[in-house]
């Protein structure tokens, strides 16, 4: 990727795609539609409604952690992750679908066991790795 190229980067608040100079991945990039940090250092919720606009609209790689409110493993892991998206901010997406809320979305990457990390690339998975991990696993996995 030349530093002049944009990347197309999906607003996950209001579905717009933004053009991001890839120089500037790691500047705190704005949606020119609505305002919202498009690349903020901290994982992204998606949902049923907007996970395909989000991802297929994002070239850079996606992480997902599907996850549940009642999953100790997922609450465990959910610093940790946090903090995977802030050392990944400008390189790697990292989002969070909730398998209860979103069950299409789960059901169409077969999500058995949570939390489950799912990497895509263009839309399409890469990898996958179930169980909790800690920050430096989720770092690697996404790289």
């Amino acid at each position: 990727m030349n530093a002049t190229d944009p990347v197309h980067i999906a607003c996950a608040h209001c579905g717009a795609t933004n053009r991001v100079p890839a120089a500037r991945l790691a500047e705190n990039p704005t949606c020119g539609r609505c305002g919202q940090a498009l690349l903020a250092g901290e994982p992204i919720e998606l949902t049923d409604a907007n996970f395909d606009a989000v991802v297929g609209g994002t070239e850079l790689p996606v992480v997902v952690d599907f996850w549940a409110p009642w999953c100790g493993p997922c609450r465990m892991m959910a610093p940790a992750y946090a903090q995977a998206a802030g050392l990944l901010k400008g390189r790697v997406l990292l989002a969070k679908v909730n398998s209860d809320d979103s069950p299409r979305t789960a059901a169409r990457f077969a999500i058995r066991s949570i939390p489950t990390l799912v990497r895509l690339e263009r839309g399409q998975e890469v990898r996958r790795a179930s169980g909790a991990l800690p920050a430096g696993q989720i770092v690697a996995f996404a790289s």
